[in-house]
């Protein structure tokens, strides 16, 4: 690897970060010795302390092994929007010397249904209103306990924001078997057994899909786990006076490292937007003084263009970063306008639990990936050679990184396909490609995976297909991206009917069942009927001439 990109590396950090070889849990039992009476969540003007944090998630923790018989190593689900108990749940988790499979709580019941055969987890974190997701794999497909979750447990303080209802419903009581309430967890007051996990021990298992149907479990340690979180409180040089908006999603790796494991591991306050809203943010960065904001694109382009934006007192911001897709250089130039500060933009995966490329904060370059960070070697290869290429050539990004997984869970085949060997050490092979300039600064350029980035989710359009293949009239189903003002891209879906649903089933049934059955985000917006696909010589479908063809369409269109 090149170390052009040191000459830009931020002032008076070293190159090289010592972690720390502790459970993720260690972080959250010092916190609290430090600052047991200071607010680790602020959820809609209720707070929580590092002390009452701690008490609850030992509580949870003693649930999981006494009564669920949680033993170290099993796998829970995790499957919730942000809330108090989405952290505690994933601090319980861990202190029962478990690990956590968060899940995306946009996904319905057949996408649930792989997750739970696939990890092999007998316990799971739900809440109410997504009960009736997940109560129907309770039994023949492995599951055995739902803790049952009611978001609005923890309003205990008067709030005059704006409360979503599916946060302010109210207590709903389960009867079915193997679903016991959140609140009935922690008034068993059960304490867990030592904590046992060790910085090799796995920790969290967040999946991803590609270029197969299935999406695949990323094996992290407590060990990489502990890298990208105590590595981005350091590039940013926070303190524990920080104080961070969490409004991307905890169960992508972005949002759990930079703004809830690293906030825990500084003593940060953390405050908690389960669903984007622009001027509930706003509020909530002026009532306490929010210094730090992780936000993608499109959160952005809605934030600003809110007509009453410059009644708020926004000047507490210190830093505004976030990744998953570029930033339009209008609207970066817009938010500095406003506030002054740079959008920092960085570069990650599942498999690298977050970032391994960061922009220097003092040096940012725009719509750019950034430079490696802490300890990452990592390099732009011909995707055929595997030789490094110089600046300005294109090829696919390799990492090789104390945050890299250890592989996939249950796929060995997958694993070795996903890494390869060069110079004598294990690199990732990302899929994506890239080119790096004179400074050292990672630029995307393409992907060399099949994959669709809308409005910053990674959908893989093998995993949609695989889905859209339950419906009764399909025949054959091709899934391409098309580009979207809002999204950066949306799903597209080139369906073949079954001869005897021809006439007889719409484009928009198709949508509607999509909807229905498959995560909002991944669900096809455009459905296009077709005679047929075409299709190479060995009878695989071209999609990528059809993803031309649509190209080439939307130039013609202007």
């Amino acid at each position: 690897m090149s170390d052009r990109h040191l000459a830009h590396w931020p002032p008076g950090l070293p190159k090289h970060l010592t972690l720390p070889e502790t459970s993720v849990f260690h972080n959250a039992e010092v916190s609290a010795a430090r600052f047991p009476n200071k607010p680790f969540i602020v959820f809609y003007d209720t707070p929580i302390t590092f002390g009452e944090f701690k008490d609850e998630a030992e509580r949870i923790a003693g649930h999981l092994q006494q009564v669920c018989g949680v033993k170290a190593g099993d796998r829970v689900l995790l499957y919730m929007q942000n809330s108090p108990q989405w952290v505690l749940a994933f601090y319980g988790i861990l202190r029962a010397n478990a690990v956590v499979v968060p899940v995306n709580p946009m996904n319905m019941t057949e996408e649930l249904k792989h997750y739970v055969k696939d990890t092999g987890a007998t316990t799971a974190f739900v809440p109410q209103d997504l009960h009736a997701q997940m109560q129907p794999l309770v039994g023949d497909a492995g599951l055995q306990h739902l803790i049952v979750v009611t978001y609005s447990d923890y309003l205990k303080r008067p709030t005059d924001l704006t409360v979503p209802p599916f946060i302010a419903e109210p207590r709903k009581t389960f009867t079915d078997k193997g679903s016991v309430a959140w609140t009935d967890v922690l008034a068993k007051n059960l304490r867990p057994g030592p904590l046992t996990a060790g910085p090799d021990d796995l920790c969290v298992m967040p999946y991803t899909s590609g270029t197969t149907g299935h999406p695949k479990g990323c094996m992290h340690t407590h060990r990489s786990t502990q890298s990208t979180l105590v590595g981005g409180v350091h590039w940013f040089n926070r303190t524990q006076d920080a104080v961070f908006l969490s409004v991307l999603p905890y169960f992508h790796v972005t949002g759990m490292s930079g703004s809830m494991n690293g906030p825990m591991y500084i003593g940060a306050t953390i405050v908690i937007l389960p669903r984007w809203d622009r001027d509930a943010a706003a509020q909530l960065m002026q009532r306490y003084k929010v210094t730090v904001w992780q936000v993608i694109s499109t959160m952005m382009i809605d934030f600003l263009s809110n007509p009453k934006l410059s009644q708020y007192d926004l000047s507490s911001l210190q830093g505004i970063r976030g990744g998953g897709a570029a930033m339009p250089e209008a609207i970066a130039a817009r938010l500095k306008e406003l506030t002054g500060l740079d959008y920092v933009e960085g570069y990650g995966m599942s498999e690298t639990l977050a970032a391994t490329h960061i922009n220097p904060p003092h040096r940012p370059k725009k719509q750019c990936l950034g430079i490696p960070v802490f300890d990452v070697d990592a390099r732009v290869v011909d995707p055929e050679t595997l030789r490094e290429l110089g600046v300005g050539e294109t090829g696919e990004i390799v990492v090789h990184a104390p945050q890299v997984m250890r592989g996939y869970w249950n796929n060995d085949k997958a694993t070795q396909e996903t890494f390869a060997e060069i110079d004598g050490k294990r690199f990732l092979r990302t899929g994506d490609l890239a080119q790096v300039d004179a400074d050292g600064y990672f630029f995307m350029v393409d992907r060399l995976k099949r994959m669709i980035n809308a409005a910053g989710f990674k959908v893989w359009p093998a995993e949609v297909e695989a889905l859209m293949y339950h419906h009764p009239a399909i025949h054959e189903a091709c899934v391409i991206g098309v580009r979207d003002a809002r999204r950066g891209e949306t799903v597209k879906a080139l369906v073949v009917l079954k001869p005897e649903y021809k006439g007889k089933v719409s484009e928009q049934e198709i949508i509607s069942w999509s909807h229905d059955h498959m995560a909002a985000y991944k669900s096809p917006r455009i459905v296009e009927f077709v005679e047929s696909l075409p299709k190479s010589g060995s009878g695989k479908v071209q999609w990528r001439e059809l993803q031309e063809q649509e190209a080439a369409r939307h130039a013609a269109q202007g």
